[in-house]
C-alpha cells in the first residue's frame, strides 16, 4: 500500500501540535491511507519538541519530528520535512489547522488517479485584516508577473508525488521559494480549493514585518525582476531627457533660456538616462549569472519513450 508523508512545519505551537497530531492521524486512519506525520520544529522557544516528542510515543499516530537547532524559517522547514519524508506522496501543511485536514484526503484520492501535484487554492483568506489582504495582493500580482504563475490564491498546502518531491529536494538553492517551485517543476497539476480556517489555539506568527521580509526575500531569491527596474527608470529619464532637450532648445531659440542653461540641463538629463540604462545592461547579465548559479537543470522529463 502506497504510504503518505504529511510535513508539518511548526513554531512555537506547544498547543497545537497534539490537536494537530490528533486530528490528521484520525482522519487519515478512517480513510484507511498509510501515513507518516512529519513535524519539524522550526528552533521553537516554548515546549514544541517536548509536545512533538510525547506525541512520538503513540504508535498510532505514526509521528517523527525534526528538530531544528534555532529558528531557520518556513521555507527551510519546509524542505527539511521534505528531505525526511520517505511517503510514496507527501503533504505540506501548517500546524494551526488553517488549512482544512479533511482536504488531505481529498487530495490523496487525486494523486491516487494519476495527478502529481495537487495545489491547494484559497477560495477564501479568512479573518485578515484589510492591510494584511491588500500586502498579500499585492505581493502575491508581484511575484505571479515575476514568475510567470499565476499564484494569486496559493499557498503551502499541497500534495506531492515522489518524484516532484525528489526534484525540488535535489535543487541546490539556499533560499528556495517552496510555493513557486512547486509550480516550477511541472507535472500533472490539479488544484482543491478551501476556505482558511481559524485558528484554535495561539496566535499567528505572521506580523507586518515579517512578511515584508519574507516577500522581498522570495521575489529576490525566485525572480531578476528588480533588477530590471533600473534599466527601466534609465529609459523613461532617457524619454524625459529628449523632451526636456527640446523644450530647452526651443526655449533658446525663443531667447527665454539663461545663458549656459541649455546646455547644463541637456547634458545632465542625457548623461544621468545613458547611466542608469548602462547600469540596467549590468544588471541583466548579473541576473543571468544569478540564474545559472542556481544550478537547476534546464527541464526535468515527464516520460521519455525511446
Amino acid at each position: 500500500m502506497a504510504t503518505l508523508s504529511v510535513v508539518i512545519p511548526s513554531y512555537n505551537e506547544e498547543k497545537m501540535v497534539p490537536i494537530t497530531a490528533r486530528t490528521i492521524s484520525s482522519l487519515l486512519q478512517d480513510a484507511g491511507i498509510s501515513f507518516e506525520l512529519l513535524f519539524v520544529d522550526d528552533g521553537s522557544n516554548d515546549r514544541t519538541w517536548e509536545e512533538i516528542e510525547h506525541a512520538a510515543t503513540i504508535p498510532s499516530q505514526c509521528i517523527h519530528g525534526v528538530h531544528f537547532s534555532r529558528n531557520f524559517g518556513k521555507e527551510a522547514a519546509i524542505m527539511a520535512g521534505l528531505s525526511e519524508a520517505v511517503g510514496d506522496c507527501c503533504v505540506v501543511i501548517d500546524c494551526d489547522l488553517q488549512h482544512p485536514p479533511e482536504k488531505i484526503i481529498e487530495m490523496y484520492h487525486l494523486w491516487e488517479e494519476g495527478y502529481e501535484v495537487v495545489e491547494g487554492v484559497k477560495s477564501s483568506r479568512g479573518s485578515e485584516s484589510g492591510l494584511h489582504r491588500f500586502a498579500a495582493h499585492s505581493f502575491y500580482s508581484l511575484i505571479s508577473s515575476a514568475t510567470g504563475f499565476d499564484m494569486e490564491n496559493a499557498s503551502d498546502f499541497k500534495l506531492l508525488d515522489r518524484k516532484a518531491v525528489d526534484v525540488i529536494t535535489h535543487m541546490r538553492e539556499k533560499n528556495a521559494f517552496f510555493r513557486a517551485l512547486s509550480s516550477w517543476v511541472g507535472f500533472k497539476t490539479t488544484t482543491v480549493s478551501f476556505d482558511v480556517q481559524e485558528r484554535m489555539e495561539g496566535e499567528s506568527k505572521w506580523s507586518t514585518a515579517s512578511l515584508v521580509k519574507y516577500a522581498v526575500r522570495n521575489i529576490a531569491s525566485f525572480s531578476t525582476a528588480p533588477m530590471q527596474i533600473v534599466t527601466f527608470l534609465g529609459v523613461l529619464m532617457l524619454v524625459v531627457s529628449v523632451v526636456m532637450g527640446i523644450v530647452s532648445l526651443v526655449q533658446k531659440i525663443l531667447g527665454m533660456a539663461l545663458g549656459g542653461f541649455t546646455t547644463v540641463i541637456i547634458l545632465q538629463l542625457f548623461s544621468s538616462s545613458i547611466i542608469m540604462i548602462s547600469i540596467g545592461i549590468v544588471g541583466y547579465y548579473i541576473a543571468r549569472i544569478f540564474e545559472e548559479v542556481k544550478n537547476r537543470p534546464p527541464v526535468y522529463y515527464q516520460q521519455n519513450l525511446r
